[in-house]
């Protein structure tokens, strides 16, 4: 394989001739060869080791090895640390190997596939990584695109070629793309051969949607656009073959330059174990450096007074150059009390809880085939952590499947459904209930081409277009001719529309039934069927959609000679662009637009426009001078489009349904119970946007006000938001009678809203927000935003969506949270904390920006209460354990100091301290790890968690607000497993030492040797940290026995092996200590010394947990109580209904009901979680101690704007 090119000067713009590889060379271009792997034989080794030692941990370990190779301070052998070094080493090294296989593999397999290159006017069949710049390539259907290229000429008409840009876009309909004239008749390659033209153009870069350059050739100049352009990573489809010429090759193609790496997340807990880290290694460096002045005093006052028989090691010359000695050699034994092993497990569950996010059935989506997919592994226990969730509507929160619903043309409104009259009644929830006739749909059998999926229910629309009305047939003209549809026929009459949105394929296919069927277009034409006869209009000019246009305009010449332009956009656009005439039909056309955006329905604004055709010729003259520019070629252009496009004349309005997604309003209220803050940031018109928040459940009649800012400018927004957050805290200082508050101070946001009561929600416009974002005014928008239960941003742009995000970001200490389904909502998902990707009908963009993926935003509650919390409770757990016993074990060797002459002897012999270090590290990590990942694998579910099932997580989101809070992991809870680790260390040392002191064997002769002293201290750890364990799990299963109880009785076998004449006879300079275990743990003394250290360690934890328990509860306390209750509530019912079978029946439905719900339903609060069935208790004990911790933390500036009123004083569930 040909070297890749290397990184070179950045370029000011490309040239490039056809057939001139010598021309090109000397611009040194890159190749076509691509590589993405960072590795290969010879550099994997150093490079890989290089990047492994810049993590502190293995720097810092690597540091002990060598001073363990130091004799004079060194009292450990050196492979109790280059063992775990190594395997650390090893397993990461071989995760990054796998890793860069698989990139070389893929790379392989591309750079090497195959393409026909004109070489010296013949095709040669080329590896495309061989491919260079300025070569004329052949393409077939169904090929990809080997480079990106400079479309030449093609088998279909016109120069045209057809593409599907799915892993540019993910967008799977085809784009039309085609050659410029002069060069579209060069077919064969003998023309082709002799084809010198030259590309100016713009340097790489990775705008896909963009590219501007200039042909010459024969002494003309022709404009390029990206129009022209089929970009590396396309597919050729349903066009025979066609040539291009390659512009840019390998890493400078757009595809290439818009891979680059995400930006690195981190969680919180990640970040607060390297700041833990850092402090266990000063608190390391403490401890040695205690233990080294003891032993220079120790020298120096005792010591030497035994120079006779305890001389100093050579070269040691005084008291203080031991003591430096000394303090090297204390780091060296406790050590293991900064976890190396802490990270690999850390990944390793990480690793097992995104399986457990891939292997999950209730997230797989049957009907896409799609199951969610973790994309990224160390973000699962954030997912435990969530705040704040920003959300887009569109394909998000809705299906993203269009269907014509209404319109207004020319002041009337089509589609109500026309109900018949008698029988009409209302269910019990207020819905229409039919006892008549249903209404029929409109019946589009007089045309043979009408989509039978297609329904529509005014069938007064349908009797307008068969009377001539002329306004409704330039209504449906237009939706039939103002479009980028490509219109593919399988067979007469099945025509097969693709559509690069759902909504332009909605339209296309309203106007195809009503009898306007668009069935064929060429690139300067659209043929059109009216109500049965065949028209072909000439295109002249496409003017094209964009966010800033907000609007797209066709000019067609009819067979008659008249030149029209039709456009279809924004109300708030075109509106604006009308002829004054149009101010009465203007005024009806909004008030139905109103009505339709009140509904949810999506809308859109029609008018045309009749050109002269001496002004036509004129602005196209001057449109293609534009188009030719070489500077500023887009502002010209647009220019020139707003020119064109004023008074025009209104036709009306359409409006497109897009419902609900399945289970979206639950979701939203679940989330919304586990103090999930939900922001809405769409793109679509405020009432729109507001008439889904009603549906969704955002929104509510129940709330106390909902405040929209709709001001146009920075004044109005301020004085807005002020009026909002005074009413606010007015309604709190009512509610509260009279009692002041004080306004809580937070290092960055200073909040006089935390103590606000009632519910609240704000509404505010793009334009609004433009000014709130503002650097002077962002802070008033958050607090007013952050106090409010649901926001609702509209109109918004994908840069002020990022902008949103961020601003939570930098102010809040919460973590956030973007879902979105299309490419506009990119830049929002990388911008969270967490991203989500909806797999829907906007693309897969969207998916592959983010952390997360999946087919529905009702899976959204299952990820974040279920797997989020799940996540960081077991996280949590492992750390808190993982800190105790690393504690536990290495200050046993602080204390023995005292009583060695600060010697830096082990408590236990070196055999035994590598026996309990090496079982404690494996066996403990292993089991907390592989018991994680093992057990709901063998189960065949996802996995049980260690406090309340995953029905239970679901049914009382309040279980979600530890993690929010941050309570099962802090510098607290740190705190608190060291304390008890020491205090597990002191009894662990002195139990055993006071009991030594004057304990005997069974033969009479003195227990107390070195040898029996290290074996009790180390069993008596074993089974105290294994007990402790135990209490932890709150879910036994035979693997959870089989790891526990295993570690055990490795760790004996272990114990006896190193102490066996075997060992000896191979290695008696190592294992010289034969029988010393047999014989020690022979004695029954030293088995009740183990067993009253294990009793003292534990029974202190045992109580303390059931005092809390009965004391203080928690909420999965509460939650695991009443689940008992329930079942053995559940037996004795079974066997009274056993019992009393042969009783009377009768009225048996009232006996057997509780109190009702009678009282709640008139009230209509249950309205808003209709579909959950509620619990019947509210412990309040359990939601005290959550709510008083909140406004704690609210104090101390990490939260904001959490309503605290009555309402949260009862276990909301």
């Amino acid at each position: 394989m040909e070297r890749c090119a290397a990184r070179r000067a950045p370029e000011e713009e490309r040239r490039v001739r056809a057939n001139a590889r010598e021309y090109n060379e000397k611009f040194q271009y890159a190749s076509n060869c691509i590589k993405t792997s960072k590795y290969n034989i010879v550099t994997f080794l150093p490079v890989n080791l290089f990047e492994q030692f810049q993590e502190v941990a293995n720097t810092y370990f690597l540091f002990l090895l060598i001073l363990q190779l130091i004799p004079q301070i060194s009292s450990l052998s050196w492979f109790t640390t280059i063992v775990p070094l190594v395997l650390v080493l090893t397993i990461t090294a071989v995760k990054d190997a796998t890793d860069d296989y698989f990139r070389h593999k893929s790379d392989n397999q591309v750079n090497n596939r195959q393409s026909q290159v004109l070489i010296g006017g013949v095709l040669r069949q080329e590896q495309w990584m061989n491919v260079r710049v300025g070569d004329i390539i052949k393409l077939e259907n169904n090929q990809f695109v080997a480079a990106d290229l400079l479309l030449l000429s093609s088998s279909e008409p016109h120069g045209l070629c057809y593409i599907e840009t799915a892993e540019l876009d993910g967008e799977t309909n085809m784009k039309v793309r085609q050659a410029i004239p002069v060069t579209a008749e060069l077919g064969d390659t003998s023309q082709l051969a002799r084809f010198d033209g030259e590309v100016i153009c713009e340097p790489p870069n990775n705008k896909l949607d963009k590219f501007g350059g200039t042909l010459y050739w024969k002494e003309n100049k022709y404009a390029l656009s990206n129009q022209n352009m089929l970009l590396r990573g396309c597919v050729l489809r349903n066009t025979e073959w066609c040539f291009g010429l390659v512009i840019f090759a390998g890493p400078d193609t757009k595809l290439m330059q818009n891979s680059g790496r995400t930006k690195f997340k981190r969680t919180s807990i990640d970040r607060l174990m390297n700041t833990l880290v850092l402090w266990i290694f000063g608190f390391l460096v403490c401890m040695g450096v205690i233990l080294a002045i003891g032993n220079a005093i120790w020298e120096h006052e005792v010591g030497v007074c035994f120079q006779i028989y305890l001389p100093w090691d050579e070269g040691v010359h005084s008291a203080f150059f031991s003591g430096f000695l000394s303090f090297w050699s204390y780091i060296i034994i406790l050590n293991t009390v900064v976890p190396i092993s802490l990270y690999v497990s850390v990944e390793v569950i990480r690793l097992g809880h995104s399986y457990f996010i891939n292997w999950d059935k209730k997230m797989y989506c049957a009907k896409r085939r799609t199951p969610a997919e973790a994309r990224t592994t160390t973000l699962n226990e954030e997912l435990g952590q969530v705040e704040y969730i920003f959300s887009d509507k569109t394909g998000t929160l809705t299906q993203n499947i269009m269907v014509f619903s209404k319109c207004s043309v020319n002041g009337h409104s089509y589609g109500e459904r026309q109900m018949p009259e008698p029988g009409d009644v209302q269910d019990v929830l207020g819905h229409k209930a039919e006892l008549g006739e249903r209404p029929e749909p409109v019946d589009f059998s007089f045309n043979p081409l009408a989509d039978p999926r297609f329904q529509f229910w005014d069938p007064s629309l349908l009797e307008a277009v068969k009377l001539g009305d002329f306004h409704v047939h330039e209504f449906f003209r237009l939706l039939s001719l103002c479009h980028t549809v490509m219109s593919e026929e399988k067979s007469e009459g099945e025509l097969l529309y693709k559509a690069q949105s759902p909504d332009e394929g909605a339209l296309v296919t309203a106007a195809r039934n009503f009898g306007f069927v668009f069935r064929s277009r060429t690139p300067k034409t659209i043929t059109v069927h009216e109500l049965g006869q065949a028209i072909t209009y000439q295109l002249l000019a496409i003017l094209d959609f964009n966010n800033i246009r907000k609007r797209m305009s066709v000019i067609v010449r009819s067979p008659e000679g008249k030149i029209r332009l039709y456009c279809k956009g924004a109300d708030t656009i075109l509106l604006e662009r009308l002829h004054p005439v149009n101010q009465d039909l203007s005024s009806i056309t909004t008030d139905h637009l109103n009505e339709y955006a009140g509904e949810g329905l999506r809308t859109l604004v029609l008018a045309y426009k009749d050109l002269e055709e001496s002004y036509y010729k004129d602005w196209s003259e001057r449109l293609h001078r534009a188009g030719s520019a070489p500077e500023a070629r887009e502002d010209h252009l647009a220019r020139l489009y707003d020119e064109v496009e004023h008074d025009m004349m209104l036709l009306g309005a359409t409006a497109i349904e897009d419902k609900l997604q399945q289970g979206v309003p639950e979701t939203i209220a679940i989330l919304t119970l586990a103090n999930i803050k939900i922001w809405v940031l769409t793109g679509d018109k405020q009432e729109t946007a507001v008439n889904i928040g009603y549906s969704c459940k955002m929104l509510t009649d129940d709330m106390t006000e909902v405040f929209v800012v709709t001001g146009h400018t920075v004044l109005e927004v301020r004085e807005e938001l002020r009026k909002a957050r005074e009413k606010m805290m007015d309604a709190s200082r009512s509610v509260c009678n009279g009692f002041s508050y004080q306004e809580k101070l937070s290092s960055k946001l200073t909040s006089v809203l935390e103590a606000i009561a009632g519910e609240y929600a704000l509404v505010i416009n793009g334009h609004s927000l433009a000014h709130a974002l503002e650097a002077d005014m962002e802070v008033e928008f958050l607090e007013t935003a952050c106090a409010c239960k649901a926001v609702i941003c509209c109109r918004v742009t994908p840069l002020q969506k990022a902008q949103v995000v961020e601003l939570v970001k930098k102010y809040k200490k919460a973590v956030t949270l973007a879902i979105g389904d299309g490419a506009n909502d990119v830049s929002m998902i990388k911008t969270a904390h967490i991203g989500v990707g909806i797999s829907g009908q906007e693309g897969i963009q969207a998916v592959l920006a983010s952390d997360y993926s999946f087919s529905q935003f009702k899976f959204l509650q299952r990820l974040l209460l279920v797997h989020g919390r799940w996540s960081y409770l077991r996280m949590c757990k492992f750390l808190c354990y993982f800190f105790y016993k690393n504690f536990a074990f290495t200050m046993v060797h602080f204390w023995f100091g005292f009583f060695c002459g600060f010697s830096a002897q082990c408590t236990t012999s070196t055999l035994s301290h590598c026996t309990t270090s090496s079982t404690r590290r494996c066996l403990c990590s292993l089991w907390v790890s592989l018991t994680r990942l093992l057990l709901p694998r063998a189960k065949g579910r996802c996995p049980r968690p260690q406090d309340v099932p995953e029905q239970r997580s679901m049914e009382y989101p309040k279980l979600y607000e530890p993690g929010q809070l941050n309570l099962l992991f802090n510098k607290r809870e740190f705190f608190i497993c060291i304390a008890q680790g020491i205090y597990t260390s002191i009894l662990m040392f002195f139990i055993p030492y006071g009991v030594f002191a004057d304990a005997t064997r069974d033969d009479g002769a003195q227990l107390a040797d070195y040898q029996s002293f290290a074996v009790t201290v180390a069993t008596s750890l074993v089974i105290v940290v294994s007990v402790q364990i135990g209490l932890d799990t709150g879910f036994w299963t035979a693997i959870n026995h089989f790891f526990i109880w295993g570690s055990l009785a490795a760790y004996f076998a272990i114990l006896f092996t190193m102490h066996s004449d075997g060992l000896f006879r191979m290695f008696p300079n190592q294992f010289r200590f034969v029988g010393n275990a047999q014989n020690t743990l022979a004695q029954p003394t030293v088995w009740l010394t183990i067993a009253l250290t294990a009793v003292v360690c534990i029974v202190p934890v045992v109580a303390f947990r059931f005092l809390k328990l009965d004391l203080k509860p928690e909420l999965s306390d509460t939650v695991r109580y009443t689940q008992l209750v329930r079942k053995k509530q559940k037996t004795q019912h079974r066997c009274m209904r056993h019992a009393g079978r042969a009783g009377s029946r009768r009225s048996g439905y009232a006996f057997s009901h509780q109190e009702g719900f009678g009282e709640l339903i008139m009230s209509g609060k249950n309205m808003r979680l209709s579909s959950l069935a509620l619990s019947s208790f509210a412990p309040r004990p359990s939601t005290s101690w959550i709510d008083t911790l909140r406004k704690k933390k609210g104090c101390e500036g990490s939260s904001a704007g959490s309503p605290s009123g009555a309402a949260d004083k009862t276990l909301r569930v």
